[in-house]
């Protein structure tokens, strides 16, 4: 005998209902700590003497029915191998998630620190630690960072919306590299170019190839602002080695938006600038460091005035990672760089510039690849990306989802230096040379290959 209709209908509605899984809303944990070092430390190339302006480390996590996500921008010049490896820990667990979900960059500022633990235990086992890196210091900041971090994750704030713009940041980039007539490098365009006469045809030649967008997304509870995070592609130096600390341009432009929004978190990160630098409108002077911030704070007022604000919910949260291995240009045999790090003639740069080496080379060789990340919210996605990579990896990744928001965050991983394309380790110039750049032409396609993957392109 058959169920009467009305009791069908029932039995079917109750069996569609307890196997419907209801997305969970998200929640976010931003938090912000002052990591300004200590007069007598070690910047990137010389030391501290007065402080210019705070350096920050700020980030977010992001709770949903998975494991949660900590995303972090870092006031350093880099961080590396074991750097990289604590600072992903401890934020890891003060959210009680996994370091393979937790994206840590900094923006790569001269006048900030370095971190490298991997490094600095090389430079400690031939008496020069804290040459490069106070552990001191940079252990408490970490810890300071984790415990900022757990204290904003114990009061989490729902996230109801996501907002996303774009700005366009106006005379702040430039290509580095201009190209002459034969195809190869004719001059490199620093991040600073004083008016000489020997400077102006480099000032002069077009800007080149870059970003000009400043891509934001925003996390909104209600109709309440919570956190903001933006990218934007460029060397972030004014004037820079004088002994001042400072977040320079980038930092400065930041604080203007906390004033500006009241109890929202700013965070920035760089985007895919390492071909591109303020050299073509930078002079070098204290004054051009105010210019700077006040266009870069420009773009970042105008992604934000552009904002579409959609819900947004657990659902639409997808995090992905990919190991990669990129090829290892020639750093010379193992022996020579040892005999060099343990020279007590040889000058201390000589020597810690070996240690640097031995990171990198000890790391590649013992099969440890690099993680790329992607984050999808929505249909906006950011990706997570090591090295001083050059723009055209983020304009690719933009052309790999056209219909969608890409963003894209590099100086994650930084001990591979700068990352070019296969063509331009043909053309010469400084970011593809043997000093600089310890990977070669083949990595484009193993990104590329990687990019596709995470961004769920091509397929």
């Amino acid at each position: 005998m058959k169920p009467p209709r009305f009791l069908s209908s029932f039995i079917l509605t109750t069996i569609l209902l307890a196997h419907t899984v209801v997305a969970g809303p998200l929640k976010i944990a931003p938090f912000s700590v002052d990591i300004t070092p200590p007069l007598g430390s070690m910047l990137a190339y010389n030391e501290a003497k007065h402080v210019d302006d705070p350096l920050y480390a700020r980030g977010i996590a992001i709770f949903s029915d998975q494991k949660p996500v900590v995303l972090c921008a870092v006031d350093h010049i880099g961080i590396s191998n074991g750097g990289q490896d604590e600072w992903r820990a401890a934020l890891a667990k003060a959210v009680d998630t996994t370091p393979d979900r937790v994206a840590v960059h900094s923006l790569h500022q001269h006048d900030a620190p370095r971190c490298d633990f991997t490094k600095e235990a090389i430079m400690e086992s031939v008496g020069l630690g804290g040459k490069s890196v106070n552990l001191k210091y940079a252990r408490r900041i970490i810890a300071e960072a984790a415990a900022a971090l757990r204290a904003s994750a114990a009061h989490p704030r729902t996230a109801t919306h996501l907002g996303v713009g774009k700005g366009r940041v106006e005379r702040v980039a430039s290509n580095r590299r201009v190209l002459g007539p034969d195809g190869k490098v004719k001059y490199v365009r620093w991040s600073g170019m004083p008016r000489t006469a020997a400077n102006i045809p480099a000032i002069q030649a077009p800007e080149g190839l870059i970003d000009p967008w400043m891509r934001l997304i925003s996390f909104w509870d209600g109709d309440k602002p919570v956190a903001s995070l933006t990218w934007y592609a460029t060397h972030p130096q004014s004037y820079y080695r004088q002994g001042g600390i400072s977040a320079d341009f980038p930092g400065l432009a930041r604080a203007y938006r906390d004033r500006e929004e009241p109890g929202v978190v700013n965070i920035h990160f760089n985007g895919a600038g390492g071909n591109v630098a303020a050299g073509k409108y930078n002079d070098k002077s204290p004054a051009a460091r105010y210019f700077l911030s006040n266009r870069v704070a420009e773009g970042m007022r105008q992604a934000w005035n552009s904002m579409k604000k959609v819900p947004i919910d657990g659902s639409q949260l997808d995090w992905r990672i990919k190991t990669v291995h990129l090829p290892l240009n020639d750093r010379g045999e193992e022996k020579n760089l040892e005999a060099t790090l343990k020279d007590l003639k040889a000058q201390d740069g000589a020597r810690i510039s070996a240690a640097s080496e031995l990171a990198y080379l000890r790391r590649v060789r013992s099969g440890r690849g690099i993680v790329l990340q992607c984050l999808r919210l929505g249909d906006a996605y950011v990706l997570h990306m090591p090295g001083e990579l050059f723009v055209e990896y983020q304009l690719w990744a933009q052309e790999m989802r056209p219909d969608d928001f890409v963003c894209m965050a590099a100086y994650g991983e930084y001990s591979p230096g700068y990352i070019g394309t296969k063509i331009a380790y043909t053309q010469g110039g400084y970011e593809t040379s043997q000093r600089a750049s310890r990977t070669t032409g083949e990595a484009e396609g193993i990104l590329l290959g990687a990019m596709r993957e995470l961004l769920g392109a091509g397929r």
